[in-house]
């Protein structure tokens, strides 16, 4: 009984397998326009992200120095 159940769960896994990559894309939408203003996006995400990491090394030596023992 098992083994007759792990095949046929077996068989319908490699059913999918093979039937889905076609069907998905007899489905899929019309590409995306490619000036859609991404990576502009993600330009301005990554330069906000260094004046980030900029400032924070640039303020951590002033904490560092203070009066008072942080570490």
């Amino acid at each position: 009984m098992a083994r007759t159940l792990f095949g046929f769960v077996a068989a319908a896994a490699l059913l999918l397998a093979v039937f889905m990559p076609a069907l998905a894309a007899a489905q899929a939408p019309a590409p995306a326009p490619t000036s859609d203003a991404s990576s502009v996006d993600q330009g301005v995400a990554y330069f906000l992200m260094i004046l980030a990491l900029v400032l924070t090394y640039l303020i951590h030596p002033l904490d560092a120095s203070s009066p008072y023992k942080l570490f």
